[in-house]
């Protein structure tokens, strides 16, 4: 179990999904999905710190709170119209 991540260490994927407390198939979708940047070394993903300290930043929650409601208004917008 990972008690604190260093923004300049790497870690690998089972050590993030123990921080952010996700299932592997979320770990996986993330990864694919490029939520979260990885690299791969000799087949297997590595993460920086910073990679998963951003997942759980302030800033990254506000920006994600902005975009839902920027949507929200377009789509009302749009409803409205019909």
């Amino acid at each position: 179990m990972v008690d604190e991540i260093k923004s300049n260490k790497i870690y690998t994927p089972k050590e993030a999904r123990d921080f952010l407390k996700v299932s592997e198939s979320t770990m996986k979708r993330m990864l694919k999905g490029g939520v979260i940047k990885a690299y791969k070394v000799s087949g297997q993903y590595r993460l920086w710190g910073d990679e998963i300290l951003r997942l759980v930043s302030p800033k990254l929650e506000s920006g994600a709170y902005k975009a839902y409601k920027n949507l929200r208004t377009k789509t009302k917008d749009i409803i409205g119209k019909w």
